[in-house]
């Protein structure tokens, strides 16, 4: 990215306030992008486990799978997912407070013993598969702004900081010309001035 500036003093004091402004927010974005590099793992690892949990859980309830054809699958239904939001290094993530679920009566005496624990093992089953949902959405928004900020933070490491700190280098070198050209000029005229009331006077004598 090319830094638009002029040969002069606004212009360096410009840049120079920009080239602060960066170095003084880079290790505050550094430091954003570590937390949140860490919090995308930690939500990856937490979402992964509650899938090996159902997946076990599935497992362990694979003898009643003969059983389920019996089961009223309108039996229980889920009223409402209660979300929450947090800030995680920052940035607003989702977290499952509740599931409300709705379960429609029905006769214990009539219906088979095991439907109380079919009930309780779809309650079970059904959280695991919905916070694990909201674990991978979580690491989804960490992971976006994670990218953003790493964005940010290779804009000012390697182009913004670089490019202000050569444009400063370069308007102070060309006014340090300008001084020295000027000086120059201002002996030169110094000299050619004494010069001529030199041979003035000469010629006066």
């Amino acid at each position: 990215m090319a830094i638009k500036f002029q040969y002069n003093k606004t212009s360096l004091n410009n840049l120079q306030k920009q080239l602060k402004m960066r170095v003084k927010a880079l290790p505050t974005l550094q430091n954003k992008e570590s937390a949140l590099r860490l919090e995308v793992r930690k939500a990856k690892d937490k979402s992964e486990s509650l899938l090996a949990e159902l997946e076990e859980a599935m497992v362990r309830y694979d003898y009643l799978a003969p059983l389920w054809n019996e089961f009223d699958p309108g039996l229980v239904s889920i009223r409402d997912i209660e979300l929450v939001t947090v800030k995680v290094a920052g940035v607003k993530c989702p977290e499952l407070k509740s599931i409300s679920y709705e379960i429609h009566p029905f006769n214990a005496f009539v219906k088979p013993a095991w439907y109380i624990d079919g009930v309780a093992i779809l309650k079970d089953i059904s959280r695991l598969g919905i916070e694990s949902e909201v674990y991978l959405e979580k690491r989804r928004i960490l992971d976006f702004q994670r990218k953003k900020t790493t964005q940010k933070v290779n804009l000012y490491e390697k182009v913004q900081i670089p490019g202000y700190q050569e444009a400063i280098r370069k308007i102070k070198r060309y006014m340090e010309d300008e001084e020295n050209l000027s000086k120059a000029s201002s002996k030169i005229v110094k000299q050619r001035h004494a010069e001529e009331e030199d041979m003035e006077e000469n010629g006066n004598d």
